[in-house]
């Protein structure tokens, strides 16, 4: 059995991709996957709904793993096991200053996706694919993101890249869908995710109700400090940005050139942000 697959992040080129597949401009799929991590803003779901409304020839999944604001607080209370977002640190005694591994694209984003596709091929859990099964994954990565192509770890999903193939870059996927739809889509990330840059930063303050979810967020993390210290062993402090400072403190317009750089291309499973 062979499948193809839109790996749908909701953001710039995967919707790009999405709707290029609608219109006959790039091959068909057999159907589109969204991972819903419970932690996008808000245009970004109504932006699905809208993609939702302009998408006819084929079906776009939503799947969900687990909560991942939530889990981050229950962790902070000790209620769930471990971090797995990529916070920065600091020891406020030495000053010295850290990052957490990043585990969360890989645990409430592609194994879901992964879940979901092997649903499709009609496998069981822990059930063996037949020796003829092939996963063409299309992944809405362009020409200035060519550092983020992978060799998917599963040895029957191949990773392809249209984008790439088509010489297309970001800029030039907004320009299409504004000839074509006088839309630009959102950024497709947490609102709390520590690769912000400090314009998507700014960006997440415009909406005074995320915002302050996301100020409280760190806030919590910073209150509960010697809960998560009692049960992970970690003494240092979380922030959400590099600066390891209160982010309702931070002025994101001062001094662009120490400007917290857009981490996404640095982002190794090649799936947020998209």
């Amino acid at each position: 059995m062979k499948l193809r697959i839109l790996s749908l992040g909701a953001g710039v080129q995967s919707s790009a991709l999405a709707l290029m597949i609608e219109k006959g401009e790039v091959p068909m799929v057999d159907a589109a996957i969204f991972a819903d991590v419970k932690g996008e803003p808000k245009a970004v779901y109504d932006w699905l709904k809208y993609l939702k409304t302009k998408i006819t020839k084929f079906p776009i999944y939503t799947v969900t793993w687990r909560n991942l604001k939530q889990d981050i607080l229950d962790a902070s209370k000790g209620d769930y096991k471990a971090f797995t977002a990529p916070f920065f640190t600091k020891n406020l005694e030495t000053g010295k200053k850290g990052m957490l591994r990043r585990q969360c694209t890989s645990d409430y984003k592609i194994k879901p996706v992964t879940q979901k596709i092997r649903e499709l091929l009609g496998l069981a859990k822990g059930e063996k694919r037949k020796a003829d099964t092939e996963v063409e994954l299309l992944m809405g990565i362009s020409t200035d993101e060519v550092q983020r192509m992978k060799t998917n770890q599963i040895k029957y999903f191949k990773n392809v890249y249209p984008l790439i193939d088509m010489g297309w870059n970001r800029a030039k996927c907004i320009s299409w869908f504004q000839e074509n739809y006088n839309k630009t889509p959102p950024r497709s990330a947490c609102t709390f995710c520590p690769f912000h840059s400090n314009e998507e930063w700014k960006r997440v303050k415009s909406n005074k109700e995320e915002w302050d979810q996301v100020v409280q967020l760190e806030k919590t993390l910073q209150d509960n400090k010697e809960i998560i210290s009692k049960v992970t062993g970690m003494k240092d402090t979380m922030f959400l940005t590099r600066k390891c400072v209160p982010i309702d403190e931070i002025d994101f317009e001062e001094d662009k050139n120490k400007d917290q750089l857009d981490m996404f291309n640095n982002e190794c499973e090649g799936v947020c942000g998209l």
